[in-house]
């Protein structure tokens, strides 16, 4: 069997001699217009394209504003590492001891007391809403020692309450295991 390629070649001067036939181009162009409708309109793409440039242009401004009004930090607080190099340190500190009872309050807050799971997030976030204003306050007067103070005890203040709170979870599952160890014994 023929390949079309070798049809072609083989028949070369019938396709370079021949002419349609009379009317073709007439027949052929009212085809097309039946297919794809009346007329051909050409369409600028340049419409288009300032259509696309607006809506990137929007799209990009509107994320810049969201960025700027609710991703980003408040710009109206300062933390203590931008005070000095020390007091970065010892934020840094606190923070990394937060950081090691939460993850501690995750492993042993109790499943079955939603209530008192809940109350210790609200009052976690009550205390960080003190440190958040004393932000704010440092942001005014950066180098008031009473408020550089304030936060310093805030961190440590925040720490013996995770403590106790971690060390009473402690001592609640311990008598709940030795309840039910109780419990299996006696069986």
């Amino acid at each position: 069997m023929k390949t079309i390629d070798e049809i072609i070649r083989s028949n070369r001067d019938f396709f370079e001699d021949a002419e349609p036939s009379e009317g073709h181009f007439e027949r052929f162009s009212m085809k097309l217009s039946a297919r794809f409708g009346t007329g051909t309109v050409k369409k600028s793409i340049v419409p288009y394209l300032l259509k696309a440039a607006v809506v990137t242009l929007l799209v990009t401004l509107s994320s810049l504003w969201t960025w700027d009004n609710f991703i980003r930090p408040d710009r109206n607080r300062m933390a203590l590492g931008d005070v000095s190099p020390q007091y970065r340190e010892v934020e840094n500190y606190y923070i990394h001891q937060v950081n090691l009872m939460e993850s501690e309050l995750g492993n042993l807050s109790l499943p079955n007391d939603p209530l008192h799971t809940e109350m210790l997030k609200h009052e976690m976030e009550s205390m960080d809403s003190v440190y958040i204003q004393l932000q704010k306050d440092l942001k005014a007067n950066p180098q008031d020692e009473r408020i550089i103070n304030a936060m310093i005890e805030h961190y440590q203040t925040k720490v013996e309450v995770m403590n106790y709170i971690l060390n009473q979870l402690k001592e609640i599952r311990n008598e709940n295991l030795n309840t039910m160890e109780d419990e299996k014994v006696s069986i």
